[in-house]
């Protein structure tokens, strides 16, 4: 088995190419950009490649904390994980989910984990734990007192797309020391890491 080394860095440190190769141009990813969350209904209807990712392009560029990691596999960028403060998602105050959420939704202190994009051919690599992990360390050195996330639970669905899996998995987050909160829905959990612990 070859070794094989995962590297973590914050989009602001990543070339914007490394940040394309890993967005792709065809699929979910490429269109949105992770800016969903970021977005009102009308919003969004209008939006594309075009709209998408010169936003977070400027993000990166703006905001300080970035709004995410990538992923490299020996140098290649091969995934993202996108982290901020929970209120700069604004979709996520009318989602069903935010609401099993014991904290308050306007605190700057709990970030949040709202998406996963590894590239295909570089999936079932522990590429996705790696980009938790290093999103958890991100939001840890920019003061984050709290990270959660809202992952779905395969084992309540028929079946799940990979596609479907950009929230990440249960297992995954629990994998990374987080603990299930509640259950707003059978298949969707909310789930949190205390930092201050």
């Amino acid at each position: 088995m070859t070794n094989t080394t995962i590297d973590i860095v914050s989009i602001a440190d990543a070339p914007w190419h490394d940040v394309q190769t890993v967005f792709g141009t065809r699929g979910d990813p490429s269109s949105c950009w992770c800016q969903y969350f970021k977005m009102d209904n009308a919003e969004w209807k209008t939006a594309s490649r075009a709209t998408c990712e010169p936003l977070l392009k400027q993000q990166v560029r703006d905001l300080d904390p970035a709004p995410g990691v990538l992923a490299y596999l020996d140098g290649e960028p091969v995934g993202w994980c996108a982290v901020e403060p929970r209120p700069k998602y604004r979709r996520l105050d009318r989602m069903r989910v935010l609401a099993g959420s014991p904290e308050q939704p306007h605190d700057d202190s709990v970030w949040a984990v709202t998406c996963f994009v590894v590239r295909v051919g570089f999936r079932k690599r522990g590429i996705g734990k790696a980009l938790l992990a290093g999103a958890v360390d991100h939001a840890r050195r920019c003061g984050a007192r709290v990270v959660e996330g809202y992952p779905v639970d395969p084992a309540e669905r028929e079946k799940v797309s990979s596609a479907e899996l950009y929230h990440g998995s249960v297992s995954l987050f629990a994998a990374n020391g987080f603990r299930e909160v509640s259950r707003p829905t059978p298949d969707r959990a909310v789930m949190q890491l205390d930092l201050t612990a």
